[in-house]
């Protein structure tokens, strides 16, 4: 599991082609239209993967985001390894400040954590995948 914040941008100018069959031509010029967080996970061996977009980053949508994976992605699994880095709301307590507390320990009670090494999150399969999609 990952997630990454992206600033949405806006085109000045039409994009447009010199020739028909060229490529598109695009400004470099661009209009700010706010920012956004994308939150990924990643199932490699099972060929499973969940994106979606949200406006903030907070203890709640992460919270929300491993909701959705325990209740929707993975209903009727015993225990879920996650793998994630060590971001200051990827924490077990960010549940509990999300949810009521009886929900929080359900959940917690599915998961397994794993965080990867703090200078290598180069290790987050859905780090890459989300680099590789915003390009």
């Amino acid at each position: 599991m990952d997630e990454k914040p992206y600033q949405l941008l806006g085109e000045v100018r039409d994009s447009w082609a010199m020739r028909p069959g060229d490529n598109k031509k695009v400004d470099s010029e661009y209009v700010r239209k706010g920012t956004c967080s994308i939150f990924a996970f990643v199932e490699p061996l099972g060929g499973r993967h969940h994106t979606s977009v949200r406006e903030h980053r907070t203890v709640v949508d992460w919270a929300e985001e491993i909701k959705y994976m325990v209740d929707e992605m993975y209903p009727e699994a015993e225990k879920i390894i996650l793998v994630m880095d060590n971001l200051n709301t990827h924490k077990p307590s960010s549940l509990y400040k999300a949810l009521k507390p009886e929900e929080a320990r359900r959940i917690i009670k599915k998961l397994e954590i794993h965080y990867t090494p703090k200078h290598g999150s180069w290790l987050d399969i859905a780090e890459i995948e989300l680099n590789v999609m915003t390009r």
